[in-house]
């Protein structure tokens, strides 16, 4: 205990055991997601992302699971989600991006796919990303401000910006009736060839959360300009954008 694992499924049995312990047949399902889920995973460097299904009577013994959380977060995985299938089911309304994400990239490593069935309304999803969009560009705007000309406070705003917005254009390429890529690269060309946004600013900053280069000075201001630029013009396609 203590060190994170090589890969995710070597510690499953443990764990879903663990839960199965603290709630017993309360625990309808154990999903995992994200990077874990996807291959993506970094040994040391990526969480573990749960999502713990339970009865309506186990999700009122919240307290239950505390020691369970306390003792995974040693071996990097992160404070799960914990749902009923009914708050899974009443929320595709407002949270279609999020659920639409946890589908693309998940593994069921105990109990039922609660996620298999989900259906998204196409409408519903162009408004939170429109919502999402608009949003995180104001972040960002303030972000800069924010970060007075330092260039390590700007690079981790591109990325930490990233992730949101990886998540934005697997929602646009779901209403554009695309297949959603689990990679995020290729989620990322795909969008941009598919709506005409310009791929180049996006690619430098994953390159920047790979270390592959490092930017910094007036070449780092004018990526994230050029990345601004982008942003702003996606807003205007998103708002134009009406799902059939």
């Amino acid at each position: 205990m203590g060190r994170a694992p090589e890969h995710p499924r070597e510690i499953v049995k443990d764990l879903v055991g663990d839960y199965r312990k603290a709630y017993g047949d309360a625990v309808v399902s154990v999903i995992m997601y994200g990077s874990a889920a996807s291959g993506d995973y970094v040994p040391g460097a990526s969480d573990i992302n749960l999502m713990i299904v339970l009865s309506e009577d186990g999700i009122e013994a919240l307290d239950r699971a505390v020691p369970v959380v306390s003792k995974w977060r040693k071996r990097n995985v992160a404070t799960p989600l914990l749902l009923t299938e009914a708050y899974i089911h009443t929320s595709l309304d407002v949270f279609p991006l999020e659920y639409l994400n946890f589908r693309n990239s998940y593994e069921v490593v105990y109990g039922k796919d609660v996620l298999a069935e989900l259906k998204f309304d196409a409408k519903l999803l162009r408004l939170q990303c429109e919502r999402e969009v608009k949003g995180k560009l104001l972040l960002l705007r303030e972000g800069f401000l924010e970060a007075d000309g330092k260039d390590r406070h700007i690079r981790e705003l591109l990325c930490d910006s990233l992730h949101a917005f990886v998540a934005i254009f697997k929602g646009l390429l779901y209403i554009k009736e695309q297949d959603l890529p689990a990679k995020d690269r290729i989620v990322i060309s795909r969008l941009c060839e598919t709506v005409g946004l310009d791929v180049g600013a996006f690619e430098a900053i994953v390159d920047i959360k790979e270390k592959r280069i490092k930017p910094a000075g007036a070449e780092l201001e004018k990526l994230f300009k050029s990345y601004l630029k982008e942003i702003r013009k996606l807003w205007q396609i998103v708002d134009d954008l009406y799902a059939k």
